[in-house]
């Protein structure tokens, strides 16, 4: 993507930020964007995985969950300040996205995001990444890695990922409710102490292309997490189930993610059906409703060697 495209996509966001409240006006946010309406869907689906109104939604209900739980404020004023016309409305809005009615969720007690702030400079930390010498074998691309750019390798993460990770985190935070920064990072230096977190990344130290952690024991994949610029092309997604299945040579692998239906998913249930994971059964996670997926074991040869590779 373009620099400039990537600055029209950051005047938006500044735009959408800026006007939380009240209706959602497409037209003003092409226009502080410098793009017709058509050309900023375009752009800001390639640079954020997400439509501008999936977006907008998202930030405005994210912020009122934040209200509900660290203010007294009455429902029918937080809803007036997401932008609703009536309590109901916000309250069904909020409910599909995050499973519970404003009153109870508020009783809970525990805030978490589904949209943070779109931080348009790590999404231009895209515009850096794999060179000369890289670990993926190919030489960059006049500024950096493109869209798709690859081959990608995954590795091992280490203590200084942490960093990129947890950056990585914000920006993919649609595909993981429930998130607390702080316990997962806690829960990350364990798994990268234990060898059980994964990375592909550019050759620039703040590209983080995606980022995996997996339990041997469970056969399981913990988390997936890639740039929104790389969602699209897959390829940081399959380095890394690849590598997860390396590590579990003969077993199903399994993932949790958003159930059919779900307002919340902004793609997450296609990306895994492209990476060749079939759907399984129905459960819960930190108190949320998922979906098992599935990714076949690859068949063996005698020498206990995958004969098919998903790349």
């Amino acid at each position: 993507m373009e620099p400039e495209h990537l600055r029209a996509v950051e005047r938006a966001v500044a735009c959408i930020e800026a006007h939380r409240g009240g209706r959602l006006d497409l037209d003003a946010i092409a226009r502080a964007a410098g793009y017709s309406k058509f050309h900023l869907h375009r752009l800001f689906g390639e640079a954020t995985g997400m439509t501008v109104h999936a977006y907008a939604s998202r930030r405005r209900l994210t912020e009122a969950a934040r209200a509900l739980v660290e203010t007294e404020r009455p429902v029918a004023d937080i809803a007036r300040d997401a932008g609703y016309d009536s309590q109901q409305t916000f309250s069904a809005a909020f409910a599909a996205l995050y499973k519970a009615p404003p009153a109870r969720f508020r009783a809970c007690g525990a805030f978490y995001p589904l949209q943070l702030p779109l931080k348009l400079d790590a999404l231009a930390d895209g515009l850096s990444g794999p060179a000369a010498g890289a670990a993926d074998g190919r030489a960059g691309e006049a500024g950096g890695w493109a869209d798709g750019a690859g081959p990608w390798e995954a590795r091992a993460a280490t203590p200084a990922d942490v960093p990129a990770w947890m950056d990585l985190m914000r920006l993919a935070v649609d595909g993981f409710p429930c998130l607390d920064e702080r316990r997962h990072e806690a829960w990350l230096r364990e798994a990268v102490a234990r060898g059980q977190a994964l990375v592909a990344r550019g050759a620039e130290p703040a590209a983080l292309a995606g980022a995996a952690a997996f339990d041997p024991g469970r056969a399981r994949i913990d988390v997936l997490a890639v740039h929104p610029r790389q969602r699209r092309s897959g390829g940081p997604a399959r380095a890394l189930v690849a590598a997860v299945q390396a590590a579990v040579p003969g077993r199903d692998l399994a993932i949790a993610t958003y159930r059919a239906g779900d307002r919340a998913d902004t793609g997450y249930r296609r990306d895994l059906a492209a990476l060749g994971f079939e759907e399984a059964e129905l459960g819960t996670e930190l108190g949320y409703p998922v979906q098992w997926f599935l990714l076949r074991a690859e068949p063996q040869d005698e020498g206990g060697n995958g004969r098919r590779n998903i790349l």
